[in-house]
Order: structure tokens, then sequence, then C-alpha cells
């Protein structure tokens, strides 16, 4: 027979897990009288003994949370890291930073790491597995907030993400609208979830404007190492190459760039571009790129609003989804396409 989880105290009493952690510390936080008679009912119901390190971890500290990132050397988490750290010690707030380096294996150690620190809190885009792992955190009382990324099976968990899926259309929507009807769509890997939902979001730019998706012309790549190159490479070798490309995965755009550069392909004369990501390079390399801005600044202040308030108990209840748009800043990198005579011209309009 399964243990019964504060996870499952919290569910039966329609709670959140952090009012049940409350009720079982006495002065850690205030709880209504109605609602923590509820509660101990609840535990009283399902036969709910706390254990012993579970009760350690309710002694914590609220004023250190954890921050797990997939990769520092990937200039979207390494502003994301510097963004939270601000945030949170604004807020009188340590932070504990652990890097998974988007290996799995790593990322089980991280959140061991951080049971064993005691944190209040937990910021972080997850690998996309490790399920058991992260629920073991919510079992102990320990409240996650999942930045940038989630795992659709662990829907208790707060989530704080760009609206992916309208930036990748908004992309895709402007290079039509330059006459582009052969485009190509970079993206990361498919079992994350940014990397899936970018790829929606292509996908239903070319549906709503009639056009086909060659499946060619999409490429799931790693976060980490030169698969950028090689998806260019691949996209340009191609017998009808793309007029166009988006490349959705931020990590992989210097080697995308670096692949170009390396052709006989002229920008955006031969090949209009589009990336994820702004960096201050981005601006200056030649031509300027045309990019989808992120909102680094509004994720990290989200995720440090939710993991503090969760922890202190100014916000409980159930979990909070918190989306943000991204900017689309076109620059010189996207032009019209060369009209030809070729299946590939672009529809009238």
């Amino acid at each position: 027979m399964k243990k019964t989880t504060i996870r499952d105290v919290a569910r039966e009493a329609g709670v959140s897990v952090a009012v049940v952690s409350r009720v079982l510390n006495e002065g850690s936080g205030p709880v209504a009288a109605l609602t923590r008679a509820k509660v101990v009912e609840t535990i009283d119901r399902l036969g709910y003994r706390p254990m012993a390190a579970a009760r350690d971890l309710q002694q914590k500290s609220t004023s250190t949370i954890g921050l797990v990132l997939a990769d520092l050397t990937n200039p979207f988490f390494a502003r994301l890291a510097d963004r939270v750290v601000w945030e949170a010690r604004s807020r009188g707030v340590h932070v504990v930073l652990l890097t998974t380096q988007e290996d799995p294996h790593l990322e089980a150690e991280s959140i061991d790491t951080l049971v064993e620190r005691s944190v209040a809190s937990v910021i972080a885009t997850p690998a996309g597995g490790n399920v058991d792992k992260w629920s073991r955190l919510a079992d102990l009382g320990i409240n996650v907030v999942f930045v940038d990324r989630e795992i659709p099976e662990l829907p208790e968990f707060d989530v704080v993400a760009i609206r992916n899926d309208v930036s990748a259309e908004t992309a895709v929507e402007h290079l039509i609208g330059l006459g582009h009807t052969r485009i190509g769509f970079i993206s990361g890997p498919s079992d994350t979830s940014t990397g899936r939902v970018r790829v929606e979001g292509f996908r239903r730019g070319m549906a709503e404007a009639g056009l086909p998706v060659d499946e060619e012309l999409i490429h799931h790549i790693p976060f980490r190492g030169d698969a950028g190159s090689d998806a260019i490479g691949a996209l340009l070798g191609l017998p009808e190459p793309p007029t166009a490309v988006v490349v959705g995965n931020t990590a992989q755009v210097r080697s995308a760039l670096r692949r170009i550069k390396q052709s006989d392909v002229a920008v955006p004369a031969d090949l209009s571009l589009v990336v994820f990501d702004d960096n201050p390079w981005t601006e200056l390399v030649s031509p300027p790129l045309t990019v989808i801005r992120q909102p680094i600044d509004m994720l990290a202040v989200h995720s440090v609003d939710l993991a503090v308030g969760r922890a202190k108990g100014s916000i409980s209840g159930a979990p909070r989804r918190i989306e943000v748009a991204a900017e689309f800043v076109r620059r010189s990198s996207s032009a019209p396409a060369i009209q030809t005579t070729s299946t590939s011209q672009a529809p009238a309009r």
C-alpha cells in the first residue's frame, strides 16, 4: 500500500502543500482556524505521519531558495541566473545555484543536494525527466517553480513561461509576409517543452497561411554541442533549400551563424534569418539580426515572487501559471524573398 504523503493531504483538504506544512509546524505561518481544522481532520483520516526528514525540512529557513538551471554556457540561462539572484537579494533571500548541463543524472544529484541544504523553494528549468525526484520535493513540502520549461506530468507545480508558440508563430508570419514560403525551423530537443511548443507555433503559422510543412525543414537538435551548424548544413544542402530560417534554439544561434558565414550564402539576399533571444552582439553583427527578444527580467521577477511567496505563506492555493510575451524586433537579417517561377513562389496576397 502506498504511503500517504503531504501532497495527498493537501489534495484531499483542498489546500496547498505549504498550508499543510504550516499546520504541522506551529508558528511557521498563519492558517485560518477553519482551514487548520480541515487539514487536521484530513491528516487524521488519511493516517498521515510526516517523516523525520520531512519534519526537519519544515524547520528550514525561508531565506534561502535553490536555483537549478540547465546550462550556464547558454547566454539565456546565464542572464536568467543573474536576474534571479538580483531579485532574490532585493527581497533578502539567498540563492543556491546549481547547473545540470542538460544532463538528467546531474539534475537528479542537484535535487538531492537541495534537499540536503533544506531550501525553502526551488526555481528550476527541468530537463524533462526525473518526475519522481521532483515529486519528492513536493512531498517534503519544498515549493517548486518551473521557469521557461515545464514537465506535463507535474501539473501541481507553479510555472512561469514565455508564450513560445506565439513567438514562433510571429516569426513565421513575419517571413511569410515577406514572401517566403519555404521556411526552415531549428528548435530544441522534442523532449523539452520549449522544443515542442515552438515547433507547434511554427506549424500553426504555416497552416494559417495555407502553406504545407516540409518535414525536412524542421530540425530538433540538442542545446549543447555544435548541432546548429549541422542543421544549417543539412538545410542548405537540400535540393530545394529554404529561403528563410528561424533558429528557435537559443543555445545554437552562434553555431548556426558560423556555418552560414562559412558558406557562400548571403544574409539576407539569399537567406532571411530570425533568431530567438537577443544578445548585445546580435545587433552588432552584419547584418544585425532580426530577433525574438525573450523577457528574461519578467521571468525572474515572477519566479522569485512565487518561490518566496510560497515559502513565506503569502501565496497559497492552486498552482499558478504565468505566461509572459516575447518581443519581436525586426532588423536587417530578414528581407523580401526573391520572386521566382519555381513552385516555392509566394502566393499572391
